[in-house]
């Protein structure tokens, strides 16, 4: 069932992005059956559409009242089915039909030339982003950010023992997209990130460099000798083809509180991969740990939707009492443009690690517009 009072909520909020002068909008939910009259009565085509605006600024009635700026009548029915087919909530594909609503009464029109129909477009998505940024100055609390893992650059490079791709260069790319961290994973067995991509990202990073290892010693002499600003320790086995699970912390506790104690005398956070397990979790805040970055493997790898709803629940709770316990909380592994959006509205989670989804939709569109698409689509969880 829509909230109502949700609505009018989301109606103040876009009315402000407008930054437009006073004005009253009448709104009308209604279903597909009764969407298909008005279609057929005022603009005489057959069916129901998801939104309808009569702009009351316009015509021979414009004079009447210079504050109303018109109607805008949307089909709940049609916008769940849309919401169900893009994999967004109902709320957030009303929230989109009322800023196209908006925008008709305001003028614009997509269905003229395609310069018009560009320009709405554009102008949608400015609003999108004035309402986030807005939601972020009057709650105080900070959007969730992305971290791109540059391991599969490497990757691509290793497969041939040759200098390019950089990962390095990728990672400056990737900043000026909009990521607000960079990872990468340097393992025992150098099969992607080299030494050399290490020491070359800690002196060009200009966000935060967040250096995946394993608790060995030999990394960790590294990771002192180099000291980005934050490590995470991983479970690291040589045959898998990537992190298979999370860290056993409760397991091993000893050794692994030592290294998070030499690693924070070399000046660096310190978090842990681990499952949503809230054992591991109170063992990662026993330790010392400043934050968790909980292993969402499982979730993305999920065969059927039931599971992927028990699995994201588990997520959730655990999210939930890493807070609790006062560690900062990061989720990663396995997340793509499609399963992240069921994080909307999980406000624990202050980071995403994403690296693979990434690097794979760069080969279509491009490294920046990959990770300028991850960035909105992580924005728009708040």
């Amino acid at each position: 069932m829509i909230d109502p009072e949700k609505i009018r909520k989301i109606s103040r909020q876009i009315f402000k992005a407008f930054e437009a002068p006073e004005g009253e909008v009448s709104l009308l939910l209604v279903e597909d059956r009764e969407m298909a009259r008005y279609n057929r009565q005022y603009l005489g085509r057959k069916g129901p559409t998801n939104v309808l605006a009569f702009p009351m600024r316009e015509g021979p009635f414009s004079e009447i009242n210079p504050f109303l700026w018109g109607d805008v009548v949307i089909s709940t029915e049609t916008a769940r089915q849309e919401a169900r087919e893009t994999g967004i909530s109902t709320i957030e594909r009303i929230q989109f039909l009322l800023i196209h609503g908006f925008l008709h009464l305001m003028g614009y029109d997509h269905e003229g030339p395609e310069s018009e129909a560009r320009k709405m477009e554009v102008k949608a998505q400015e609003i999108m982003s004035r309402m986030e940024s807005l939601k972020k100055e009057e709650t105080g609390m900070k959007l969730p950010c992305l971290s791109v893992n540059v391991d599969h650059v490497a990757t691509v490079r290793q497969a041939r023992k040759i200098a390019e791709p950089d990962p390095v260069i990728a990672a400056g790319i990737a900043e000026l997209a909009g990521a607000e961290g960079i990872i990468a994973h340097l393992r025992e067995d150098r099969r992607h990130i080299q030494d050399r991509d290490l020491l070359l990202l800690k002196e060009t990073v200009k966000t935060k460099l967040n250096l995946e290892m394993a608790a060995a010693e030999e990394i960790i002499r590294m990771a002192l000798k180099v000291r980005p600003p934050m490590v995470t320790l991983v479970p690291e086995k040589r045959q898998e083809l990537t992190t298979e699970g999370g860290l056993d912390v409760r397991g091993q506790k000893k050794s692994l509180k030592e290294t998070v104690q030499r690693l924070h005398k070399g000046k660096m956070a310190v978090s842990l991969f681990v499952d949503a397990d809230p054992e591991q979790i109170r063992a990662s805040q026993e330790i010392g740990a400043d934050i968790v970055e909980l292993h969402t493997g499982h979730y993305a790898e999920a065969k059927n939707e039931k599971e992927a709803e028990h699995l994201f629940d588990r997520l959730v709770s655990g999210a939930q009492m890493a807070a609790r316990l006062g560690l900062k909380v990061s989720a990663g592994h396995g997340l793509n443009y499609t399963n992240i959006k069921r994080f909307q509205g999980l406000r624990e989670i202050e980071e995403y690690s994403i690296g693979h989804s990434i690097i794979a939709r760069a080969i279509y569109v491009g490294l920046d517009s990959a990770v300028r698409d991850m960035v909105t689509l992580v924005e728009q969880l708040y």
